[in-house]
């Protein structure tokens, strides 16, 4: 089986269960890498269950083909028949001409600690490697691989820094020179506007275009991960009629001049007409700047994140990666349990097994996964650091352990 067809039969999806006037929308998500599922609150009174359209997840075993779709009701403006919605099924795509693919790159991914690979897209900000994409195209990567399709030239990339509420992270690549950039559009944007989204559409590692209208402005679209009754919202999007799917996150929204409006985030799982979302460029850009800047806050990770190496229980049943933790089933509030120790980890090296319920970490005492992962986001790889856990027998342990460099945050 070839790469891009490993990817269309895993397929991409998340599972969103939102109330709408005559019944729910679903979806699903076969994997356990984090990706968000999206509710669209724009112009329309529906709600309408979105997707964020990052990475394509590559899976290295063959998944079943209801894997590989994403079933949802008719919603938006309350017409149109129920359909189903493939890995990433563009219908108005055409391959992107010179103008606007130019500063378009595309993004591949291995998620080490999960045996599984994605597929995005990056805008390149500086001749000399500074790549803007969304937080969750990267998310949980161990490698990254940037290619410029004009040269067909492929680059190691580094995260610098990700700001997680807002989905956005720079990459730098390294030994780059000479790329060419966006183009960035300095005006603003009105509703019935054209543009075109471009993106590595279905992870096929080229670059397509897909034409719509901005449909809305100020959009808000609402995240939930699975499991999860309320989520992140992402405000002020760029709402579109562009038939943006998986593999085009991070990509380019441009306008009829081929500078850059946007940068694609979330698309809808469901709605006719098509309903899709980007970060206005404009703030993509202030965030970058920031964390070129080195300057953090509470959403902000620059670098890579520290990482124990453990996959704990999570308090709300939800499976998603945080600073060095993967989340799995429910904790019990006396702790956060490990429900699984990656090999070659500290957490492995300090003896920390399946089934152990970790107790403090760093001196801070901790009742849930969560506090584990907020403690954790306080220390930088290679701090020594103790861990107190009680094991299965009952009896409370201690370790010192240094931090290792986790995958992208």
């Amino acid at each position: 089986m070839t790469k891009d067809e490993d990817r269309n039969a895993t397929g991409w999806a998340g599972v969103a269960v939102v109330a709408e006037s005559g019944g729910t929308t679903s979806a699903r998500r076969p994997w356990h890498h984090r990706r968000r599922a999206l509710i669209g609150a724009g112009v329309a009174a529906a709600m309408a269950a979105a997707l964020a359209i990052g990475t394509l997840p590559v899976t290295h075993e063959p998944a079943s083909s209801d894997s590989a779709s994403m079933v949802s009701g008719s919603v938006g403006n309350g017409s149109g028949d129920d359909h189903v919605v493939g890995p990433g099924t563009s219908q108005d795509a055409t391959t992107a001409t010179a103008s606007q693919s130019s500063g378009v790159v595309l993004i591949d991914t291995v998620l080490g600690y999960s045996g599984e690979e994605g597929a995005g897209t990056g805008m390149v900000l500086t001749s000399s490697g500074t790549v803007l994409t969304n937080n969750h195209v990267i998310e949980g990567s161990t490698a990254i691989k940037v290619t410029v399709p004009s040269t067909g030239k492929t680059y190691t990339a580094t995260v610098v820094g990700s700001d997680t509420t807002d989905d956005v992270a720079v990459l730098k690549l390294s030994g780059a020179s000479g790329l060419a950039t966006i183009r960035i559009d300095d005006d603003a944007e009105t509703v019935g506007q054209a543009v075109t989204a471009v993106g590595n559409a279905e992870g096929q590692d080229s670059l397509t275009a897909a034409a719509g209208t901005i449909t809305a402005l100020k959009a808000s679209v609402t995240t939930a991960s699975e499991g999860a009754v309320a989520g992140e919202t992402l405000r002020n999007m760029l709402q579109t009629s562009a038939d943006v799917v998986s593999g085009d996150s991070g990509g380019a929204l441009i306008d009829s001049q081929a500078e850059v409006v946007g940068m694609d985030t979330a698309a809808s799982s469901g709605t006719t007409p098509t309903v899709a979302y980007a970060i206005p460029i404009e703030r993509a850009l202030t965030i970058a700047t920031s964390i070129r800047k080195g300057e953090t806050s509470s959403t902000v990770t620059l670098g890579y994140p520290a990482f124990l190496g453990v996959e704990v229980s999570s308090d709300a049943d939800t499976t998603a990666y945080g600073p060095g933790a993967t989340q799995g089933a429910t904790s019990g509030g006396g702790g956060a349990v490990i429900a699984g120790v990656f090999q070659g980890t500290p957490a492995a090296t300090a003896g920390l097994e399946e089934g152990d319920t970790i107790t403090a970490i760093g001196g801070t005492t901790v009742s849930s996964s969560g506090e584990l992962s907020k403690a954790l986001s306080g220390f930088r790889p290679g701090q020594k650091i103790s861990v107190t856990w009680t094991d299965q027998t009952g009896d409370s342990r201690t370790a010192s352990v240094t931090l290792a460099q986790g995958p992208a945050a």
